[in-house]
C-alpha cells in the first residue's frame, strides 16, 4: 500500500521530503522535474547504508500519506504540516553508531580470545593477527571503538605481562634455591678438596725421620771456626774428620723407650735361656769433642739441608753436653739473614744450667706482652743489672725478658724473649742423671703460636708422643701414629705470633735446623766466673780451663735416639677441624 501510494505521487509532491533528507533545494518547495535526485554518499557500511536509505524512503511515504489526509481536510498550508526529516536521519545515525560499536566490541572480544591463545613468544603471529583484524584508520565516529580496543589490548598486555612476571618469579625462585644448594655443595667440596691456598690445616705427617746411619743425610758438616758472634773456643770439622777421630759415630743399644712402646702395643720382650733380652737394638748417635795441640777443641756443627717456615720438631735426647765451659744447642736459624729471619732455640744449655729454656731472637717489633692466661706452665727469664749505656751504672729494675728484639736496651745483649721450665732438672747434669728426655717445639703460624715442651724422665712422655716416635720407623704409613700436641699437657713456653699479636709471624721464616757443641765463647765464657766459681779460682779464663782440663769434658757429648720433624698435612679444607 505504502509503495503504491509513493509510486502515484508526482515529483513535485515528493520534493520537499527528498530535499530535506538530501539537504538540497535551499528550502524551496518546488524542483525541476528534470533535475536529478540528490545522491547520498555511501559510507563504508555497504549494505547497511542501503538499508538506512530504504528506511528514509519509508518515512517519506508515510509523511506523504499524512499530507494527503491533510489536503482532504482542506488544509492548504504545507509549511504547518512539514515534518523535519533531519532529526530522523540523526537518530538513525546514532542507531548505526551503536550497532557499529557493538560489532566492534564483539570483534574486540574475539580478538582478545585469539591473542590469549597465542604463545607468549610468538610475536610475529600476534602482529599478523592485529594487522588483519584492526582498522587503524578510524573515522571520528569510531573513536570510542578505538578506545575500547586499546583498553582491551592493554588488558591483554597486562595479563600477558602478569603471566610472564609470574613465570619469571617462579624461575628466579627456583634459580635462587638451586644457587643456594650449589653454594652449600661448593663449600662442602671446597672443605674437602679445594680449601684456601697456603693453609696446612690437616693432621701432622712425618717428613723427616733422622735416625741411625740415615741421620747425617739430613745435614751437612760445617767446617771452620765458630762465628764471630758466638766466638766459641772450638774448630768444627768435616764429616770424614769427625768419623776418623771418632767424635761422630752410631751405636746400637737396647732402648728403654722402645720397651715401653712395645708394652703399650701389647708386645712382649722374650728373654732367652742366657737371660738376654730379645728386644730389638736401636741406633743411637754420639757427637763428641776432641782436644788438639793448638788449644781449641775439635767439635761438630750439623746444618740442616731443608728450610722450614713451620713444623713440629722433636728430639729424643739421652745425654747432652754439660759442665763448665759447655754451650750445646739444637736450634732453628737463618745465619745469612740473622736476625731478620729470626732464631728459635729449642734446646740450649750453658755451663751448669739445670732448667730447659726456649728463646726467640728477632728484629725490633716482637714482644710477648699479650700471652693468654693458662697457656703455659713456665715463667719468663729476667733482665736485671743491665748497665746504662750513658752512665754504665747497672739498672737493678726487675724486668721479664719478653722482648725478642736482640738489641733491646733493657735486656742483656741478644737475650731475646725467654721461657723457662720452672720444674727444673730438665737440662744438663740433672737431665743426664734421669736418662735424658724428649724436647718438642711446635711452630704453627696458622694457629698463631710457638709452643715448647720438655718431658723427663721418659716415663713422663705422653702416650701419643711415645707412639708417634716409636712408630715413625714403620714402613706402612697407616701403621704410624701421628703426634697431636692437643693430647699433651700444657707447654712450659707459649709465644703468640701472627695476626692480632704483638709479634708478626714473618719475623720467623726460611730457617734450618742446627745441632752443635760450642765451648766458652760469648755466652758460656762470659759467665765463667758466675757459673764456675771453683774452676775460676785456678783458671783466669774459660779458654784456659778448656786447654788445662781436657779430662773435665768427658761429659760434653750428645747421645741422641733421633730427630723427628712433622708438618701439618696440606689438606686444602676450611672445615677439616
Amino acid at each position: 500500500m505504502e509503495d503504491s501510494v509513493a509510486a502515484n505521487r508526482t515529483p513535485s509532491e515528493r520534493t520537499p521530503l527528498i530535499q530535506r533528507v538530501g539537504g538540497g533545494g535551499g528550502g524551496s518547495d518546488k524542483q525541476d522535474p528534470d533535475e536529478e535526485k540528490p545522491q547520498m554518499k555511501e559510507s563504508s557500511g555497504g549494505e547497511e547504508q542501503h538499508e538506512h536509505y530504504s528506511n528514509i524512503e519509508r518515512f517519506d511515504d508515510a509523511n506523504e500519506e499524512e499530507d494527503d489526509d491533510d489536503d482532504d481536510d482542506g488544509d492548504d498550508d504545507d509549511e504547518d504540516d512539514y515534518y523535519d526529516g533531519t532529526e530522523v536521519f540523526e537518530s538513525l545515525k546514532e542507531i548505526d553508531s551503536e550497532r557499529r560499536l557493538r560489532r566492534e566490541s564483539l570483534a574486540a572480544d574475539r580478538l582478545s580470545m585469539r591473542l590469549l591463545a597465542i604463545d607468549d613468544n610468538d610475536v610475529e603471529l600476534e602482529d599478523q593477527i592485529l594487522k588483519e583484524t584492526l582498522n587503524l584508520d578510524l573515522s571520528p565516529d569510531e573513536a570510542f571503538a578505538e578506545y575500547d580496543l586499546s583498553r582491551r589490548r592493554s588488558q591483554i598486555e597486562i595479563q600477558k605481562t602478569t603471566r610472564k612476571a609470574s613465570g619469571r618469579f617462579c624461575t628466579m625462585t627456583g634459580l635462587c634455591i638451586l644457587a643456594f644448594g650449589v653454594i652449600i655443595a661448593a663449600l662442602w667440596i671446597g672443605a674437602e678438596f679445594i680449601g684456601p691456598p697456603n693453609q696446612p690445616v690437616g693432621p701432622y705427617e712425618l717428613i723427616e725421620r733422622q735416625e741411625g746411619d740415615e741421620f747425617f743425610e739430613y745435614y751437612t758438616f760445617y767446617q771452620g771456626p765458630d762465628s764471630v758472634g758466638s766466638n766459641g773456643y772450638i774448630d768444627y770439622v768435616s764429616e770424614d774428620r769427625a768419623k776418623t777421630i771418632a767424635i761422630a759415630n752410631i751405636t746400637h743399644e737396647t732402648d728403654e723407650l722402645d720397651v715401653f712402646y712395645r708394652g703399650r702395643r701389647g708386645l712382649s720382650n722374650v728373654v732367652d735361656a742366657l737371660g738376654k733380652s730379645s728386644a730389638k737394638k736401636e741406633p743411637f748417635l754420639y757427637l763428641k769433642t776432641a782436644p788438639t795441640d793448638a788449644g781449641p777443641r775439635e767439635s761438630i756443627r750439623l746444618e740442616g739441608k731443608r728450610r722450614f717456615n713451620r713444623g713440629l720438631f722433636i728430639i729424643d735426647v739421652r745425654h747432652m753436653p754439660a759442665g763448665c765451659g759447655t754451650w750445646p744447642a739444637f736450634w732453628l736459624t737463618d745465619e745469612a739473614n740473622w736476625p731478620v729471619n729470626g732464631e728459635i732455640d729449642i734446646v740450649e744449655g750453658v755451663n751448669f744450667q739445670a732448667e730447659a729454656k726456649t728463646a726467640l731472637h728477632t728484629t725490633k717489633g716482637c714482644e710477648m706482652s699479650d700471652v693468654p692466661l693458662g697457656t703455659m706452665t713456665g715463667s719468663w727469664d729476667t733482665a736485671v743489672g743491665i748497665p746504662d749505656k750513658k752512665t754504665g751504672i747497672p739498672d737493678m729494675t726487675f724486668r721479664e725478658a719478653k722482648n725478642c728484639f736482640v738489641y733491646d736496651p733493657h735486656q742483656w745483649l741478644n737475650q731475646g724473649c725467654v721461657a723457662i721450665d720452672t720444674n727444673g732438672g730438665s737440662l744438663g747434669v740433672d737431665l743426664n742423671a734421669k736418662g735424658g728426655g724428649i724436647f718438642a717445639l711446635e711452630w704453627d703460624p696458622v694457629n698463631r703460636h710457638i709452643r715448647t715442651w720438655v718431658f723427663t724422665p721418659h716415663n713422663t712422655v705422653p702416650e701419643n708422643l711415645v707412639m708417634a716416635i716409636r712408630s715413625a720407623s714403620e714402613p706402612v704409613v697407616a701403621d704410624r701414629v701421628m703426634p697431636n700436641p692437643e693430647e699433651w699437657p700444657l707447654p712450659y713456653g707459649y709465644f703468640p705470633i701472627g695476626d692480632q699479636t704483638n709479634c708478626e709471624g714473618t719475623k720467623f721464616k726460611n730457617m734450618r735446623l742446627v745441632l752443635n757443641t760450642a765451648l766458652c765463647g760469648s755466652v758460656a765464657g762470659n759467665r765463667f766466673f758466675l757459673d764456675c766459681k771453683n774452676e775460676s779460682k785456678s783458671f783466669k779464663t774459660c779458654n784456659e780451663y778448656i786447654r788445662g782440663r781436657p779430662d773435665a769434658l768427658d761429659e760434653a757429648y750428645w747421645k741422641i735416639r733421633g730427630v723427628y720433624v712433622y708438618q701439618r698435612e696440606w689438606r686444602k679444607a676450611w672445615l677439616s677441624k
